[in-house]
């Protein structure tokens, strides 16, 4: 059995290990270590990346209880490698996996809503209610998340007893039965829970919580947390400063500049639209009478005024 280094250590990214088995997968090799820090999908959240020896891992999955490195190339049975995990994904996917937890501990302990779906992607992360909330709601949630995070508190990770099991209330989608691992954030959460976590809630960063939709008969929440926030927020702050400089506006007068575009834009689009009824008219009037078929050729007129040259010059055609 593979020796689960993410457990004793979340923070763990450079280690030396050995290749208990390489097997061929298709086009594939799946590795076998004695000891890894890779940490396989599971619990919502992607399998690690990186390199063993010079080797790319570009997943990892857990099989039979056995962790499986994906590579492209064999490695020799036997010996032990230098192995490095892409750290940067992993940290940012522990930000945005811890924030969740204490967001779904918020939603549950102040609005009676569990989380019934949780997906982790490394630019969108989503939650699933089972209940419908308000906006109010959702902003109140983010205001005190962001306040468990300002605490810096020390986060809990622990395989309980049985019996402590049996007295511990803690949020999971299934019956967990053996190897029971939780996770608390004291006063905030406590959740049965395989992944790599912070080790202390500052460590999240902000967490945002960017649009929310009714789904199901509850809510799909966006969220992202720490550096992954950033970006979001680095791409949004481009977004509207290029805005503003198309409209000769301040950026936090944007809105207001929009809205009075539209409105031009929606009083200029009237005014075209009576313009090409215009020209149908002009042009069902300037039509030759006939007992065959009338042809008429324009790229200027849309359907509303093709409706109307039609009914217009009906009189003068015979065909």
């Amino acid at each position: 059995m593979t020796r689960k280094l993410f457990y004793e250590d979340s923070f763990i990214n450079n280690f030396f290990a050995q290749v208990l088995e390489c097997k061929a997968v298709g086009e594939n090799y799946h590795i076998r270590l004695d000891a890894t820090a890779f940490f396989p999908e599971g619990g919502g959240q992607s399998g690690d990346s990186g390199f063993i020896g010079e080797v790319e891992v570009f997943d990892t999955h857990e099989n039979g209880g056995e962790i499986w490195h994906y590579v492209k190339v064999p490695l020799e049975v036997g010996k032990e490698y230098n192995c490095k995990i892409d750290f940067e994904k992993r940290f940012r996917r522990m930000q945005c996996h811890s924030g969740e937890h204490i967001v779904s501990g918020l939603l549950h302990s102040l609005y009676g809503a569990s989380n019934v779906g949780f997906h982790l992607g490394d630019s969108d992360v989503t939650i699933d209610t089972d209940i419908e909330l308000t906006k109010e709601q959702l902003m109140n949630v983010e205001k005190y998340a962001n306040e468990a995070v300002a605490k810096d508190f020390e986060v809990k990770v622990f395989f309980p007893t049985e019996e402590k099991a049996k007295n511990t209330e803690y949020r999971s989608k299934i019956d967990i039965t053996e190897n029971l691992r939780l996770v608390e954030y004291p006063g905030y959460d406590i959740c049965a829970c395989c992944a790599p976590h912070v080790k202390k809630s500052g460590q999240i960063g902000v967490i945002k919580l960017l649009d929310f939709a009714h789904y199901k008969g509850g809510m799909r929440i966006h969220l992202l947390c720490g550096l992954m926030a950033l970006d979001d927020y680095q791409d949004r702050y481009t977004a509207v400063q290029k805005i503003s400089t198309m409209l000769s506006a301040k950026q936090s007068e944007v809105y207001e500049a929009v809205e009075r575009l539209k409105k031009e834009n929606d009083a200029n689009l009237l005014k075209i639209g009576a313009l090409k009824k215009e020209i149908a008219r002009s042009m069902a009037e300037n039509a030759t009478p006939t007992d065959k078929n009338l042809v008429f050729f324009s790229e200027l007129l849309d359907g509303a005024a093709a409706r109307e040259l039609v009914n217009l010059a009906l009189s003068k055609c015979g065909g």
